[in-house]
């Protein structure tokens, strides 16, 4: 009897274990996935932002139809998913995201029409 009673118990830590592990790993993928979902929104928000630029007239504060002189204000250059920076070229914006939880980068290009494109991902953000 006492046999059994150590050989399930053995058992049930195994069957724990495994659950455990498992259930970590189903987190991890979760975590990866929600990271790139918030930064792909944060993206599209500052191809939004950069485009009123592009449209607003100079004299408005604007770039006059040129990308040009666009910066990121400091509260959209960071936030608790990345770190956001541009580079820009008169008809087109290049924003990289690098993610605060260490799951890689996601870059993405603005062009003239306000389409955001070419979006390429690294490390866990793939």
């Amino acid at each position: 009897m006492g046999q059994q009673q150590l050989v399930l118990i053995i058992l049930g830590v195994i069957i724990v274990g495994i659950a455990i592990s498992v259930g970590i790993a189903l987190f991890s993928g979760e975590s990866v996935s929600a990271n790139k979902d918030a930064i792909m929104n944060d993206l599209m928000g500052i191809g939004q932002y950069a485009l009123r630029y592009f449209l607003r007239p100079e004299p408005l504060g604007g770039g006059g139809r040129t990308y040009t002189g666009f910066t990121l204000p400091a509260q959209l250059s960071q936030n608790d998913n990345a770190d956001y920076s541009v580079v820009t070229s008169p008809k087109s914006v290049s924003v990289t995201a690098t993610s605060k939880f260490g799951y890689g980068t996601a870059t993405a290009i603005l062009d003239s029409t306000g389409l955001l494109s070419s979006f390429t991902y690294t490390g866990d953000l793939q």
